[in-house]
């Protein structure tokens, strides 16, 4: 109760103009939530800079990305090289950065400074910045998570909710993640009317598509893979997704969980040794992010660099048609915010 009095107030200010929000000299997209973790904000920052890369309007422009660079040990403003490291820029804005080598990284828990630092970009894709009032995106793309609804959750401590449910309101497009294959009209129905939609607020439905397995390490030994048998290990906050998935290829002999955004060490590449040493035909097997962090730890074992791999993740839409409808949308609202 403290804490949405808390939130209230604080949301009051802003949006009385009682406390100063800044706009960014170039256009900017939000992609946030109101919950912690779990989501998919990553995924959902990478289709969006796919979406910009893949249109004429944005394709051969400069577009950037500022992330808060969650636990990361550097501080102030930092550009995110690709060769750079978990420990100094965070592990999500340096998989973006590697996947990504045409577009700006960088790192900044002061938004406003860092939109000011990114003074070529041409556009500005703001991961996890939707409670940031202090800066006013353009766009607004608020997830929510299909396996735990906003309008059934609780504010912390008692949920996972960090912000008021009628901050939806703040959204233009909202998603809804982690969807299964098919979502039919009723249920979409249900999810406008849960949400309280505006009339021009825009819903949409999403899933998670994997990719095929890559090495972590250049020494990787592909035939690890055809094993059938995995040992997993994850430090997210939700790995039942990508569980559902390899389960259906894969016996996942064992699972090691460890908490969002571990920081692995030489006794976590142990208890993977061990692991493994009990399981000896086993593939190891991670998600992308973790791997940025294993990749940090000095010294891992042969044995572990020869079988470590990582499962690439994306945001897809349900139909092609919701696609289209989403990107001709922002790529709208993006050329209206060019002419204001």
């Amino acid at each position: 109760m403290l804490y949405g009095i808390f939130l209230a107030i604080r949301h009051l200010f802003y949006d009385k103009g009682w406390r100063k929000s800044y706009r960014a000299s170039v256009p900017t997209v939000c992609v946030g939530n109101l919950t912690v973790g779990g989501t998919g904000k990553t995924p959902h920052t990478e289709m969006v800079l796919r979406m910009l890369l893949q249109s004429d309007d944005w394709a051969y422009r400069n577009v950037a990305v500022l992330s808060r660079g969650y636990k990361r040990r550097s501080k102030g403003f930092q550009p995110v090289p690709r060769e750079g490291t978990a420990l100094q820029f965070g592990d999500e804005p340096l998989q973006m950065a590697k996947k990504f080598p045409a577009v700006t990284v960088a790192v900044d828990k002061d938004r406003v400074r860092g939109c000011g630092q990114l003074s070529s970009a041409d556009i500005i894709v703001l991961d996890d910045a939707f409670q940031y009032r202090k800066l006013q995106a353009d766009i607004n793309i608020v997830l929510v998570d299909y396996n735990r609804p906003v309008h059934k959750d609780k504010l912390l401590p008692w949920g996972r909710l960090r912000d008021l449910k009628s901050r939806l309101k703040a959204a233009d497009l909202i998603i809804v993640t982690k969807c299964p294959a098919y979502v039919d009209a009723w249920e979409r129905s249900q999810w406008a009317k849960h949400l309280r939609l505006r009339g021009d607020q825009k819903l949409f439905f999403t899933t998670l598509a994997y990719d095929a397995m890559e090495p972590v390490f250049p020494e990787g030994d592909a035939r690890y893979t055809y094993s059938k048998r995995l040992v997993l290990f994850t430090g997210i906050a939700n790995d039942a997704p990508l569980r559902s998935y390899l389960s259906d290829s894969y016996k996942i002999v064992r699972r090691i969980g460890f908490p969002d955004h571990h920081r692995y060490t030489r006794a976590d590449m142990g208890t993977l040794k061990a692991a493994v040493k009990e399981n000896p035909t086993a593939c190891l097997v991670t998600t992308e992010k973790d791997a940025q962090r294993v990749v940090d730890v000095k010294n891992v074992p042969e044995e572990l660099r020869l079988r470590l791999f990582k499962i690439p993740v994306r945001a897809a839409f349900l139909t092609p048609e919701e696609e289209a409808a989403f990107t001709e949308i922002l790529l709208g609202k993006l050329k209206h915010c060019e002419n204001r």
